[in-house]
């Protein structure tokens, strides 16, 4: 079967070396059991190439299941993929079956493997090693022949490197790897797969299909389409049920492709061939927005303490005193923004001169230390007295999720 029987058959639309390439591995180490591990951003269709490989090999008539590990608690993925017996923990009612008993002569497919929780790796590395396996709260060893196929979004190799993935299931995992390219590494399939998606939607909602001008459908190569094919294909079909225009320009297509993501929008007017400025830092951080929201505030209620403190120390000067510089504004001490929580320097106030009997010759510092943490944690507990232990009312007035505000509680040891 050539390439282009294959991808008629599994819908894959494109003809880019780096997509052909893709699928000619698929192809090739489909006829083997060879543990394969296919990389590639969010949206490009990884599970198509899992399908491919369990169709084209001697695997094709038995079961095939897809795992998605990211979606499947930390505390029950143990028993998903292995079963678990009656009793082995609470609410086991009845002894089952994991994945990898009902799958046995089959292939399963791990897609978000970098999500798995480290003591699942371990027991994936020795079905991969030696087909065995234990039930969870079991200690019996059973034997399983099962084909993985893994896929991944993230580098699982600095993920090694960092200690959040097992360097030996890595190695394990990617005998053969298969990497699926970024829809923005293959600008000249875009139209191609537009077109199919629009003629699709077209025949769906009995409508006419929508076409692009020249310079709309240049504005759709060089948009960066961060969400890859599963974005195009959700603009497609928008356009396809909300369009008036059947030939769309730029301005029309423009009213679809998201604008409030920063540079995002900026590539539609980026000449070919420019580089798209990159996302701000900030961008990658996983800093919750109501949180920091309400840091927002308590900054200037911070900003808001100092200058009542600089009057009402100025309103205390002896007179023909020169008051000593004070800052005023710029009280926000600069910090960067971690995955967990956010590191401030504290602010103490400034130096002060203070009068004696016989003039000004004496200068104490004020040791006042505005923490952060302390505001934060003074608001919680008001607003917790406030609405008489209610955490729900209360996360509502301090404007954060309740499960934030749990997380809070717990933090700062407050006795609700």
């Amino acid at each position: 079967m050539d390439n282009q029987s294959i991808k008629n058959r599994f819908g894959i639309i494109g003809n880019t070396p780096a997509l052909n390439h893709a699928l000619d591995t698929a192809v090739q180490v489909a006829a083997t059991d060879l543990s394969v591990l296919i990389a590639g951003e969010s949206g490009v269709g990884k599970e198509a190439f899992s399908n491919i490989i369990h169709a084209l090999s001697s695997r094709k008539h038995n079961p095939f299941i897809a795992v998605n590990c990211g979606a499947i608690p930390e505390g029950t993925i143990d028993s998903e993929l292995f079963g678990h017996e009656k009793g082995s923990f609470t609410g086991a009612v009845d002894a089952r079956k994991g994945y990898f008993e009902t799958v046995n002569g089959g292939t399963i497919f791990l897609d978000e493997i970098g999500e798995m929780p480290l003591g699942t790796q371990a027991r994936l590395l020795r079905v991969l090693e030696s087909g065995e396996f234990i039930r969870v709260g079991s200690s019996k060893v059973q034997k399983t022949d099962v084909r993985v196929i893994a896929a991944t979004n993230r580098d699982l190799l600095e993920h090694a490197q960092n200690g959040k993935f097992r360097e030996d299931l890595y190695y394990r995992l990617s005998t053969v790897p298969i990497r699926v390219p970024a829809l923005r590494d293959r600008k000249e399939d875009i139209p191609l797969l537009f077109r199919k998606f629009t003629t699709d939607f077209a025949e769906r909602y009995k409508t006419q299909s929508v076409q692009l001008d020249a310079a709309a459908q240049q504005a759709l190569m060089n948009y960066p389409w961060p969400g890859n094919v599963r974005e195009l294909k959700n603009i497609a079909e928008q356009i396809s049920v909300l369009s008036t225009e059947k030939v769309l320009s730029v301005d029309a297509l423009q009213k679809f492709l998201p604008q409030a993501s920063g540079n995002r929008g900026l590539a539609l007017l980026q000449p070919a061939g420019m580089p798209i400025p990159s996302p701000s830092a900030s961008a990658g951080n996983e800093f919750n927005t109501t949180e920091r929201d309400i840091l927002y505030k308590l900054f200037f209620e911070l900003k808001k303490d100092m200058t009542e403190i600089k009057q009402l120390l100025m309103g205390h000067q002896p007179s023909g005193y020169t008051p000593v510089s004070m800052p005023e504004a710029n009280i926000i001490p600069s910090y960067t923004v971690a995955p967990t929580e956010p590191i401030i320097t504290p602010v103490s106030s400034p130096l002060v001169l203070q009068p004696n009997a016989s003039g000004v010759d004496h200068h104490e510092e004020v040791e006042e230390t505005l923490m952060l943490a302390d505001r934060e944690k003074e608001f919680i507990i008001k607003s917790l007295k406030k609405h008489k232990g209610r955490r729900r009312d209360a996360a509502n007035e301090l404007g954060i999720s309740e499960r934030t505000l749990y997380r809070k509680i717990k933090e700062y040891d407050i006795k609700d």
